[in-house]
């Protein structure tokens, strides 16, 4: 491979061109999950994606050169990285995982020539929007069927209090208009809902406003942003007040380009984790995962209902912590997740779900309506696939109880509405359940996990390719 080729040359799948050019996988690819022998090895999972949107963006803000090892090299993160170039920085892939940005610093985007088509990236438009906000150049945004689908009010309205004007489609849904203001002022803003989105991108547009911009957040979200805004060299605080966590940036610094490692992704170690618990015997290791306290309810919660998880060789890499998971086979019992956690677990329900359904008793989720406006209706998905595999369900707006079963009868179809959670997550309940399950479309996975189908399959699942 020549190191020197610039962004979008990915190894063993498309040419550059054809990468710079796709916004979706292509036609559906369905394929059905058996039930699986005990699982046995070390799962190696990609590179946290909530860091990898984080690194390319603040890269591309920052004067001189990051180097990020670890990225995430899945669709959703390489739309990022494409978008980044387009704003004027050079983004380069090294080797696998290895990529280096050269920043135009903050206030420094120039206006791009073309559409940014984001994909599948919910947090990758919304962060680019936050991102280019507040400079004085006009950008198109655009992504596939499931990102036009989904509302963006929550970012432009905030956004307008910095001077930003929006124009698009019903509902601020995508393709939509972006005229960066001209002359920003900082804002306080109080976020409506618990959204590290929301937050990040207040902050981000917050950078070349003068004066200081602050976050009012009531429940903590992910602080992978201000983490990594300190670590570029912002003036950036948080206080924990009467209202909540206020956050205050300093606007206009100079950002300077950091070396960042990125941890492995929690959100995608949560299914080899899940499956291990699922498939009788298994045993696994799970090194190098994100243990950040605003990500990792989810094991929280795991090993509440039981499960045998172990953390290992604790750590600190790139600001973040970091430990080893060993996951045993063990029973599991249903429990009521509080609905305080749902911020820090959020995208992991659809697998909590999975794993709720094979546990003892019931399985209460509350607080979770964000599920609602994710890549789908996560709700509602889960619930329809679960039915149809013979598990009882109960949803209301804004929860969803699993009545666990132990042997899930399994045997039927689920849609996966070009989600990858759901893809990811309906598979893993094939590994446990009596009869074969089957995914419309397995295609959505390779936004953020490219690699988890042959990962997989070396632990030990047994995947099969069907016709459309």
């Amino acid at each position: 491979m020549d190191p020197t080729r610039p962004f979008g040359y990915r190894t063993g799948q498309n040419t550059q061109q054809e990468s710079i050019a796709m916004s979706s996988h292509g036609p559906a690819r369905p394929m059905s999950s058996l039930k699986s022998a005990p699982l046995r090895g070390e799962a190696l999972v990609p590179g946290d994606k909530s860091i990898s949107h984080r690194a390319l963006i603040l890269g591309a803000l920052s004067v001189g050169e990051t180097r990020i090892s670890g990225l995430l090299e899945g669709q959703d993160v390489l739309d990022t990285g494409k978008a980044m170039q387009a704003f004027g920085a050079k983004v380069t892939r090294i080797e696998a995982g290895e990529w280096r940005v050269n920043g135009v610093g903050v206030g420094g985007f120039q206006e791009p020539s073309d559409v940014i088509d984001c994909g599948n990236a919910g947090t990758g438009v919304r962060l680019i929007m936050g991102a280019m906000a507040t400079s004085d150049i006009t950008v198109t945004f655009t992504g596939d069927a499931s990102l036009r689908a989904r509302p963006m009010g929550r970012i432009t309205d905030p956004l307008a209090l910095f001077g930003t004007e929006t124009t698009g489609r019903s509902g601020g849904r995508l393709p939509l208009t972006m005229k960066g203001a001209k002359n920003p002022i900082p804002v306080c803003y109080k976020t409506p809902m618990p959204s590290a989105q929301v937050k990040s991108a207040v902050l981000l547009a917050g950078l070349n406003a003068p004066g200081e911009t602050v976050v009012i957040e009531a429940e903590a979200t992910r602080d992978h942003t201000e983490r990594m805004l300190a670590g570029f060299g912002a003036e950036i605080s948080t206080e924990i007040m009467a209202e909540g966590r206020v956050i205050t940036l300093k606007g206009q610094p100079e950002l300077l380009g950091q070396t960042i490692a990125v941890p492995r992704d929690p959100s995608s170690a949560a299914f080899p984790v899940a499956a291990a618990l699922l498939v009788e015997g298994s045993e696994i290791l799970v090194p190098g995962i994100g243990q950040n306290p605003t990500r990792n309810g989810i094991f929280t919660t795991l090993i509440e209902m039981g499960a045998d998880i172990t953390f290992e060789n604790e750590r600190i890499e790139g600001g973040e912590p970091v430990a080893d998971l060993r996951v045993r086979f063990g029973p599991l019992k249903g429990i009521e997740v509080p609905p305080a956690r749902a911020p820090s677990m959020i995208d992991e329900y659809p697998i909590l779900a999975v794993i709720a359904a094979t546990a003892t008793g019931p399985t209460v989720m509350r607080g979770i309506k964000e599920m609602r406006v994710k890549e789908c209706d996560r709700i509602d998905a889960m619930a329809r696939g679960l039915e149809a595999n013979g598990v009882r369900v109960e949803e209301g707006e804004d929860y969803l109880i699993v009545h666990g079963m132990g042997a899930v009868p399994g045997g039927a179809t689920c849609k996966t509405f070009l989600d990858h959670r759901i893809a990811m997550s309906f598979m893993c309940l094939g590994m446990a359940a009596e009869k074969p399950v089957k995914i419309d479309d397995c295609g959505p996975v390779e936004t953020s996990f490219p690699d988890f189908i042959p990962l997989m399959e070396r632990l030990g699942a047994h995947f099969r390719k069907e016709n459309g």
